[in-house]
């Protein structure tokens, strides 16, 4: 027998779970040939058919539940986070809620044989309140689906073991290039990427004495202060008319809704803009364009003489409405 195919047998439902687990954390595993070759070994009576498929359907749900939460409690975050490798991130997360939308949660059932739907299923039910008790039992359900196909065609063509095993080496030295040579296109697109976007942020800069003028006009603006929500924030000084939001937990802030229209300052304490800039970027995946960071911060704004308060209006989370 292969020696793979004697590593498998070796390890039995460790390997399994190890390969489910892996495969859930989007790592370049071949799970699928490995249910393949556990199957054609379910025939040789090395290993139980109900082993196979009780431990791959508790690793799915302990590596789904895992992300389920992660949609939860950081919503779109994790949506982005994982859409990140396509070509337009935003437009792959709303394809992703809206296929969810329409099919709720028998998505499930089938989205582990769907590459792209099986790495924001998770995450979406968890954004989209599903209850955890209904999302495991349907997680579960289509676990058991995508094994039991695996584990079938294994199975059924055991002959081929010794050619499952060798097409398993080749596949997985494969799938790790590919992977390693993708991750660092992601790398290096994504920071060039962000490079660009603080560059154009920067050139849209507005001036303290621009911002003035436009607050003594009464244009309708929003501005934010992006001093956190701390002890020593609540008692710092702001630009009047400004909310104070917490640029650490914006994910509380998912619910607010701002007019596209409306135009955006935003101003922390420091003159550094890297916290602005963040925000903003946050505030452009929402579909607000006009975002603009005040030049030099805050403390720009007071060198000038302009007027400050403590008693800047802090927005409440997460249900805010702008």
């Amino acid at each position: 027998m292969h020696e793979t195919v004697q590593f498998l047998a070796q390890h039995d439902y460790w390997l399994l779970i190890g390969a489910v687990l892996g495969r859930q954390a989007c790592l370049p595993i071949p799970a699928s040939l490995i249910f393949v070759a556990a199957g054609a070994l379910a025939r040789s009576g090395r290993l139980s058919l109900s082993g196979i498929v009780g431990y791959s359907v508790l690793a799915f749900l302990v590596a789904d539940l895992a992300w389920y939460e992660a949609g939860r409690r950081l919503g779109d975050r994790v949506l982005h986070f994982v859409c990140g490798l396509s070509r337009d991130p935003g437009s792959c997360v709303h394809r992703a809620i809206g296929v969810f939308s329409k099919h709720g949660v028998r998505m499930l059932l089938v989205s582990k044989f769907i590459v792209g739907l099986d790495a924001v299923a998770a995450p979406l039910a968890g954004n989209a309140r599903l209850s955890a008790i209904q999302f495991s039992v349907f997680d579960a359900l289509g676990a058991a689906f995508w094994t039991s196909t695996y584990v079938a065609l294994g199975y059924i063509f055991s002959d081929q073991l010794d050619r499952v095993a060798s097409h398993l080496v080749r596949m997985g030295a494969f799938a790790t290039v590919a992977v390693a040579l993708g991750l660092s296109f992601y790398l290096v697109r994504k920071v060039l990427r962000w490079q660009r976007f603080v560059r154009q942020f920067r050139l849209a800069r507005i001036t303290p004495e621009e911002l003035k003028e436009k607050l003594n006009a009464g244009e309708d603006l929003l501005l934010v202060d992006l001093q956190g929500r701390s002890e020593s924030a609540a008692e710092s000084m702001g630009i009047p008319g400004a909310v104070r939001i917490n640029p650490r937990a914006l994910e509380q802030y998912r619910d607010v809704e701002i007019s596209p229209s409306r135009e955006v300052v935003l101003y922390c304490a420091s003159p550094g803009e890297y916290i602005s800039a963040r925000v903003a970027l946050a505030l452009r995946r929402k579909g607000v364009k006009r975002v603009r960071p005040l030049a030099g911060g805050l403390l720009a704004w007071r060198d000038k003489g302009f007027p400050v308060t403590s008693k800047v209006r802090i927005a409440a989370a997460p249900n805010v409405r702008g």
